[in-house]
């Protein structure tokens, strides 16, 4: 059973940066689809970024393109959100997930989630 430890959310001011952690156990393929998403209160889910473990392709939404960064350290089975330039659109909880299975940024397809982690961004 894969499970997900976010960690790293906060409350920050329009313009500054996060980074988010997630911190994974319990691992029984070798390669996962590793994903950030997040949801707004009164809003839908949206998948933010993904990435295939172990260096593959990588996925981000139009909205966070060129703001945010979705990286993993393999050593500590952690993936990271890096993000930049934050807005306060950006501001909802932001959950990891994972599934061994093929990567997008749909969350359905999606099997391990994470508790969330609060992300705040103030104008």
């Amino acid at each position: 059973q894969v499970q997900l430890v976010e960690s790293g959310g906060g409350s920050v001011q329009a313009g500054g940066s996060l980074r988010l952690s997630c911190a994974a156990s319990g691992y029984t393929y070798s390669t996962y689809c590793m994903g950030w998403f997040r949801q707004a209160p009164g809003a839908e889910r949206e998948g933010v970024a993904a990435i295939v473990t172990g260096g593959g392709r990588r996925y981000y939404a139009d909205s966070v393109k060129g703001r945010f960064t979705i990286s993993e350290d393999n050593a500590k089975n952690t993936l990271y959100l890096q993000m930049n330039s934050l807005k306060p659109e950006d501001t909802a909880m932001y959950y990891c997930a994972a599934d061994p299975s093929r990567c997008n940024l749909v969350g359905g397809n999606f099997a391990y989630w994470g508790q969330g982690t609060q992300v705040t961004v103030s104008s």
